[in-house]
């Protein structure tokens, strides 16, 4: 991780990895998830009882950190036939300081994509079957402030050390989560 990050940039990113070891662990071929994002320190300020069923390692956390995140995963998500669709109908309280998303996607090579039929059942079953595809899972975060981390983890090689990320590695969904803080 850049030791030149701001501790906003780091809390964020920390929290995008553990969503994505937190969606690792219960497999692939899951649905999409969604986190809301808040300041744990304002969190329990707010309302200190959470420090009953918060981890002590949180509430330790946040002591020392006020920009420490804990996300809450979504119950309950509308229903909607696409990706864009779901993030079209939510939007979040001024006290969610950000949100994420996981999900996953087959990518198959630029030279791929040329070959796809345009129906799209058949573009379908060209991408499932494509020797070449790539299963991959996406964790994205993104604050009201304007920072946000992506976690990208393939099947292929599926351990904790060969997850890759950036703030921008993933830009549209990035600013897809940007438009439910608004």
């Amino acid at each position: 991780m850049n030791t030149e990050m701001t501790p906003r940039e780091r809390s964020l990113t920390m929290a995008v990895i553990e969503i994505e070891q937190h969606s690792a662990a219960a497999g692939w071929d899951a649905p999409v998830s969604v986190f809301a994002l808040i300041r744990t320190a304002d969190a329990l300020a707010d309302n200190p009882a959470l420090a009953q069923e918060f981890p002590p390692e949180v509430v330790e956390a946040a002591r020392h950190d006020p920009e420490h995140l804990t996300s809450i995963e979504q119950d309950g998500l509308p229903e909607s036939t696409n990706l864009e669709e779901l993030l079209a109908q939510l939007a979040w309280p001024e006290t969610v300081a950000g949100a994420a998303i996981v999900v996953e996607r087959i990518v198959v090579p630029p030279e791929a994509e040329a070959n796809m039929p345009q129906d799209p059942d058949a573009g379908v079953d060209y991408l499932m079957n494509h020797p070449d595809r790539q299963d991959v899972r996406i964790a994205a975060g993104r604050l009201r402030t304007g920072e946000s981390w992506c976690a990208l983890r393939s099947r292929a090689n599926d351990n904790d050390d060969a997850v890759a990320g950036g703030p921008d590695a993933v830009p549209g969904l990035v600013e897809a989560l940007a438009a439910t803080l608004r």
